[in-house]
C-alpha cells in the first residue's frame, strides 16, 4: 500500500519528508520491525516509542508515525496529535477494514468475558454457523480447535485487524466474539472495528491501578456501547437512525449496579436487550437450584419458559448464561438452539474449574472482590454440612491496592479457612501484598488463617487442612501457567500443583 493511501483518512498535523513509499506492513516495536514497515512511535505509561525510532529505521522502516520530528533521519515521518489513538486507523485502513465485512460481537466487563465468549461461539456452532473467537485464553477458529497465543485479552489493532483479516479471508468465517477490554477501549486497540453487537457482563472494582477512579472504568466501558453507532446502517430521510432487526445490538446485565448508564449512553438506532435475576428483564431466571452437578434454573423470554440443567456452577455462571442466550435472541438464533448448546457446555479453563475430586478442589481465575465473593458464595452452596469451605488466595503485585484488604474480609466472612499467599507478585514485594491483604482481616492469630508466601509451598499445605468432605477454592489464577517474580517468569499452575498434591491425575 503506497503512504499517501494509508494515511489518506487519517487527520494528521504534518508531513516531514514525504514520499509517496510503498508501505508492506505495520510495527511498533522496534525489535520486530521489518524493512518496509511504517513504526508507529507509541507514548505509553512508562516507554516512548520515539526513542526507539532510530533503531526502527535500521531495521527497515520506511516511514514513522510521530507526536514530534524525530532527528537525525529522512524517512517520511507522519504527525499526529497521538500515535496511541492513530494506530487504530492506520491498522484498519492497511487491512481494508476487515470488520465491515464480519459479525463482530464485543463482550466487555470486570468478571464473565472469557466464558461469555465461549458460550456464544458455542451457540453459533450449534446453530451450524463458524465463529472465531478472541480472548484473555489466546484466539481459536472453532470451539474445537487449539488456542494461539495472545499477548493481551485484547489485541493491540495491527495484531487485531490482522487477525480479523485472516479469519475473514483465509478461513472463511463470519462471526467474531471478541472479549474486550477497558485498556484496549481507553487505549483505542479497537478503535478501527465495527462492533455488530455488545455485551456488558458487570462493572465493579478492578484496573483503579490503571483508571484511577470508577467513573473513569465506566467511561473506558461505555466507549464499547457508544461506538456502536458505527454499525448503523438505516436512516430516515433527514439522517436519523432507524431501529430493525438487522441494527446493531446492546446487551447489558439490569442487576448490575451501572445498568442504567449503560443503557443512557447507547445511541438511537442500537437495539437494546436486558437480561437479569433480580431486575425485570427481557430474558431472566428464576427457582435456581445449586448441586455438586451444576446449576438448574427456569429461564424466562418473551413471556416462555425453559427449563435449563447447566454442568457449570454457580451464580456467575447463571448470569454468564443469560448474556449468551439475550446475544443470540438478538442476533435471531433460535432458543431452542441456544440452550441446547449451552446445556452441554461443562465450562471453560480455569472458571470454577473441579481439578480434584476429594476433597473438591476448584480452580477459579477471581481476582478482583466481586470476583471471589461469587466464587465462594457458590462454593458454599455445593459445600456438605459436615464439611468446610477453604480459600486459597492472593494478589497481584503492581495493581490496584485498594482491593487486597477488601479481598481479605471476603475470604474471612466467606471461608472457614483461609490461606494467604502471593499471585503474580511482579516487582513488589510479596510480603507487602500480603500484609496489605491481612490489614482486611478482623483477626489474624487464629487456626483459620494461614499465611505462606510461596504459592507452591501454600497450595502443599492443603494436604494437612482439608478433610474429604471440605471444598477448596484456590483463587486468582485459574488458567495461567506461570508466575511473574520480579525480573523473571517461572512455570507455575495452580491445577498442576494441586493433582500433584492430592495425588490426583487429570480428572
Amino acid at each position: 500500500m503506497k503512504l499517501d493511501e494509508l494515511i489518506e483518512y487519517l487527520d494528521y498535523k504534518d508531513l516531514i519528508n514525504f514520499k509517496n513509499i510503498d508501505i508492506t506492513g505495520i510495527s511498533y516495536n522496534s525489535k520486530t520491525t521489518k524493512k518496509g514497515d511504517i513504526f508507529i512511535c507509541l507514548v505509553g505509561e512508562h516507554t516512548d516509542g520515539h526513542e526507539y525510532a532510530q533503531s526502527a529505521i535500521e531495521n527497515g522502516a520506511a516511514a514513522l508515525l510521530v507526536e514530534r520530528k524525530v532527528q537525525g533521519t529522512k524517512i517520511p515521518q507522519v504527525v499526529v496529535s497521538s500515535t496511541r489513538h492513530k494506530i487504530a486507523d492506520i491498522a484498519d485502513r492497511f487491512y481494508s477494514s476487515p470488520s465491515k465485512g464480519i459479525n463482530l460481537i464485543g463482550i466487555t466487563g470486570t468478571n464473565g468475558k472469557t466464558t461469555v465468549t465461549h458460550l456464544i461461539q458455542k451457540i453459533f456452532e450449534e446453530n451450524n454457523e463458524k465463529c472465531a473467537l478472541i480472548g484473555t485464553l489466546g484466539y481459536k477458529l472453532s470451539s474445537g480447535s487449539e488456542y494461539r497465543d495472545a499477548k493481551h485479552t485484547t489485541p493491540q489493532a495491527p495484531e487485531l485487524q490482522a487477525t480479523l483479516r485472516m479469519i475473514k479471508d483465509v478461513e472463511k468465517i463470519d462471526n467474531v466474539v471478541m472479549e474486550v477490554s477497558s485498556h484496549a477501549l481507553d487505549q483505542n486497540r479497537v478503535g478501527g472495528c465495527r462492533f455488530n453487537g455488545a455485551v456488558l457482563t458487570n462493572l465493579t472494582q478492578d484496573h483503579l491501578d490503571y483508571h484511577i477512579t470508577m467513573e473513569n472504568y465506566f467511561e473506558a466501558k461505555a466507549l464499547l456501547f457508544k461506538n456502536l453507532s458505527k454499525a448503523i446502517t438505516l436512516r430516515d430521510t433527514e439522517g436519523n437512525p432507524i431501529c430493525d432487526e438487522h441494527s446493531p445490538f446492546a446487551v447489558i446485565n439490569a442487576d448490575d449496579e451501572y445498568s442504567q448508564k449503560f443503557l443512557d449512553v447507547i445511541p438511537d438506532g442500537v437495539r437494546k436487550f436486558t437480561y437479569g435475576v433480580k431486575e425485570q428483564s427481557d430474558v431472566m431466571a428464576k427457582n435456581i437450584h445449586f448441586s455438586l452437578n451444576g446449576a438448574e434454573f427456569i429461564l424466562v423470554e418473551n413471556g416462555n419458559e425453559h427449563s435449563v440443567n447447566l454442568h457449570m456452577n454457580g451464580m456467575f455462571s447463571v448470569y454468564n448464561v443469560l448474556a449468551a442466550v439475550t446475544a443470540s435472541l438478538a442476533m435471531g438464533i433460535d432458543i431452542k438452539v441456544a440452550l441446547k448448546a449451552l446445556q452441554n457446555v461443562k465450562g471453560v479453563a480455569g472458571r470454577f474449574e473441579v481439578v480434584v475430586k476429594k476433597p473438591l478442589v476448584i480452580v477459579d481465575y477471581a481476582h478482583t472482590p466481586d470476583g471471589l465473593e461469587n466464587v465462594l458464595k457458590s462454593a458454599r452452596e455445593i459445600t456438605p454440612k459436615d464439611g468446610n469451605l477453604i480459600c486459597l488466595f492472593g494478589c497481584g503485585g503492581d495493581r490496584d491496592a485498594t482491593k487486597r484488604p477488601k479481598m481479605g474480609a471476603i475470604a474471612e466472612k466467606l471461608a472457614d479457612k483461609i490461606v494467604i499467599t502471593s499471585d503474580n507478585p511482579r516487582t513488589e514485594d510479596p510480603q507487602t501484598i500480603i500484609t496489605d491483604i491481612i490489614a482486611g482481616l478482623k483477626s489474624v492469630n487464629t487456626e483459620s488463617v494461614i499465611v505462606e508466601p510461596d504459592r507452591g509451598i501454600a497450595i502443599g499445605l492443603l494436604k494437612t487442612i482439608a478433610n474429604n468432605n471440605d471444598v477448596v477454592v484456590i483463587a486468582g489464577k485459574g488458567h495461567e501457567d506461570y508466575q511473574i517474580l520480579k525480573d523473571k517468569t517461572i512455570h507455575f499452575d495452580d491445577r498442576e500443583e494441586a493433582r500433584k498434591v492430592f495425588e490426583c491425575s487429570v480428572i
